[in-house]
């Protein structure tokens, strides 16, 4: 699409902020220690589970002409399915005339959970394979991991009623390991493998491995960009991170657009209210669903994701991409840092 017509459309959806998909923090508990967590989630959560009828009660204050068809709530974590609820929770939300799905490890995938699921209304799936079985059970911190998740991906794969994708986390360990797993994910039917970088926060903060050197994400970019010029019943796509410059519309379906406070919201495992879950909460949090109406909290607030000018500051102050770009993703504006964690637009301007 041509670059002014885009920012028409995003400067449309912005005004609208037609709220479509809504995350549900349902558990910080996990049974994995992942070498980039941002959550720092442990079997042992300091945070309770959310009560289901907690996150109902602020479900249903969201009016029902205001629940568009596609409308989407996802179940994220921690691991969704250590909660001995998450069924119930999936049919009542599915009662609600709600779409659902899950993000999940992928550990306790089986055929019968499967079977459950599908019979609560799940629509929606994405677990993570983060490499070839070393690379993978090294970045989970889990042994066995990675032959679990294959298991999962084996059942859901080709599974009509779902709309699941697979998504990897790019580190220094995997990046090479990446046209194997094209060939293992094609061979298996999957439809939809989405790639991501990571940003320093987290346990990531501390951890070089996790972090691509300029000419690594470059060498990301153009793995990307050959897989779908190629074509294929597989769906190889890079996530909303960051505007990419000259690799717009090469390695994603549409120019880059961060959704997060225009189409997306979440509740957090303590009640509060913001956009993504990876979206800095201290700072950016827009209420409470135990003080707040979540739908009046999304109608009047979330100033800070719909007018970015706030952003324009430090090496954003003079970018010529600003209005393409808008500082980036909201989920790289972490800690009291006056300006984005990173540039994903310099990393492939090259030599």
């Amino acid at each position: 699409m041509n670059p002014f017509l885009f920012r028409l459309f995003r400067d449309n959806e912005t005004r609208v902020h037609e709220l479509n998909y809504l995350f549900w923090e349902c558990t910080t508990r996990c049974h994995f220690h992942c070498r980039h967590c941002g959550s720092d989630c442990s079997v042992q959560s300091r945070e309770k589970d959310m009560p289901l009828e907690d996150f109902l009660g602020a479900l249903d204050t969201i009016p029902q002409k205001h629940r568009p068809k596609g409308f989407t709530v996802v179940l994220t974590g921690g691991e969704p399915l250590l909660r001995p609820d998450i069924v119930e929770a999936g049919r009542e939300i599915r009662r609600r005339g709600f779409g659902w799905g899950m993000v999940s490890n992928g550990w306790f995938y089986d055929e019968a959970m499967q079977r459950r699921l599908l019979e609560a209304g799940m629509g929606v799936l994405t677990v993570s394979l983060d490499g070839l079985e070393a690379s993978h059970d090294w970045m989970r911190g889990m042994p066995g991991s990675y032959r679990r998740v294959l298991s999962a991906i084996d059942l859901f794969a080709r599974e009509p009623r779902l709309n699941a994708d697979v998504v990897t986390c790019v580190n220094k360990r995997n990046l090479g390991e990446l046209p194997a797993m094209y060939d293992l994910l094609k061979g298996m039917g999957l439809k939809q493998w989405r790639l991501f970088t990571i940003i320093p926060i987290g346990r990531a903060a501390s951890d070089p491995d996790m972090l691509l050197s300029d000419a690594e994400f470059v060498q990301l970019m153009d793995f990307i960009r050959e897989k779908r010029e190629e074509g294929g019943p597989m769906l190889v796509t890079f996530s909303c991170e960051g505007y990419l410059g000259r690799y717009e519309e090469k390695v994603r379906p549409v120019r880059y657009f961060c959704h997060a406070g225009i189409n997306i919201a979440s509740v957090l495992i303590d009640g509060r209210i913001s956009a993504c879950p990876n979206i800095d909460r201290d700072r950016f949090s827009q209420g409470s669903i135990y003080e707040d109406n979540l739908y009046e909290v999304w109608e009047q607030r979330f100033q800070p994701f719909r007018d970015r000018s706030w952003a324009r500051t430090g090496r954003c102050a003079g970018c010529r991409e600003w209005r393409n770009c808008l500082g980036g993703g909201m989920h790289n504006w972490h800690g009291p840092s006056p300006e984005v964690l990173q540039c994903h637009y310099s990393k492939t301007l090259g030599p």
